[in-house]
């Protein structure tokens, strides 16, 4: 029989997982290969949809498990938390900045951490106190320079922080419902779950390109779609749909069912970690000591919490009195 410990093992496993995989949505306007944004996206998840469609009935059992109206939320949360959620991470990078995005991305474990443990008080309030505040001082750390910098210093500052703010509500909406959607699931239903949203982004996608066509947003067309620039964005587009949306939500599914929603969502912290990696690696530069500094505290917070759901002394949930 699997200890309580061995399966949070699993699931923090599978949590780094997921948030290193997610990290890879931060480099998509890094490799456009002279093509638009809507270009790249629109061509990720209708792959994306593809490969969902090509394995799904491999799960034919789990399916037949599923109700419609579990069918249908998986292809709307598929469609919320992958294509407009990396639509707006993207929009955050070119707009803000990488690390400007990450700042926002990086208040969503202590949001969504607090969000957990009001729904199911698995620690007390108290506990939360030490890692959460780690967590905070780590990302003020890592953004210290896109917080202090004057709002003339970004040409589209404003256009930024919306898509950036944008990303942090379509997450911390994805999550909550998608937490709560998969703990109704039966036993080894997440293969399937994990297409069924793909299929929803990619038929989201293939529903906004007439549209993305329309508004003259698309330059495939224009430039073609069979040219040696064009076969490297696909190339790109469906190696960050196999790692983002394929491996990363396959993950994260499985972390989902193994971890308290408290502890998933400060391990979600580490996306911003990756991302800031990723972003500094792409801008060819070491971290300063201020974002070196936060890194470590993220990383120190992370495994902080882990180590407070491990404890055997730890708390059992407890009524709504507790502090």
């Amino acid at each position: 029989m699997t200890s309580p410990r061995s399966i949070i093992i699993q699931g923090v496993a599978f949590a780094v997982i997921a948030t290193l995989c997610w990290a890879c949505n931060f480099i998509a306007p890094y490799v456009l290969q002279g093509y638009g944004i809507a270009d790249f996206m629109l061509v990720r998840f209708v792959m994306a949809g593809l490969l969902g469609a090509l394995v799904l009935p491999l799960y034919r059992r789990q399916l037949r498990g599923l109700q419609v109206s579990q069918w249908l939320t998986g292809m709307a949360l598929g469609a919320l938390g992958y294509l407009a959620y990396s639509s707006c991470i993207a929009g955050g990078v070119i707009y803000g900045g990488p690390l400007m995005i990450a700042a926002f991305i990086g208040a969503v474990p202590v949001l969504q951490a607090l969000l957990g443990n009001a729904q199911n008080r698995a620690l007390r309030w108290s506990q939360l106190a030490m890692p959460l505040g780690l967590l905070c001082l780590g990302l003020v750390l890592i953004n210290l320079q896109v917080l202090t910098d004057a709002p003339a210093a970004h040409t589209h500052l404003w256009t930024g922080l919306g898509f950036s703010l944008g990303a942090v509500l379509l997450w911390l909406s994805f999550s909550v419902v998608n937490q709560t959607a998969v703990e109704r699931l039966h036993t080894g239903a997440t293969g399937a779950w994990t297409c069924l949203m793909m299929i929803g982004a990619g038929l989201a996608a293939l529903l906004l390109t007439p549209l993305a066509w329309s508004r003259d947003l698309l330059l495939l067309p224009i430039q073609g779609f069979a040219t040696p620039a064009a076969l490297k964005l696909y190339a790109c587009a469906g190696l960050i749909a196999l790692l983002s949306s394929v491996i990363g939500a396959w993950a994260w599914n499985h972390a989902s069912r193994r971890l308290p929603m408290v502890l998933s969502g400060q391990l979600i912290a580490l996306e911003s970690f990756f991302a800031t990696a990723l972003g500094l690696a792409f801008h060819g530069r070491a971290p300063s000591n201020f974002e070196a500094m936060g890194l470590v505290l993220i990383l120190f917070g992370a495994v902080y919490s882990v180590r407070i759901i491990m404890s055997p002394a730890r708390t059992a949930p407890c009524p709504n009195a507790c502090l």
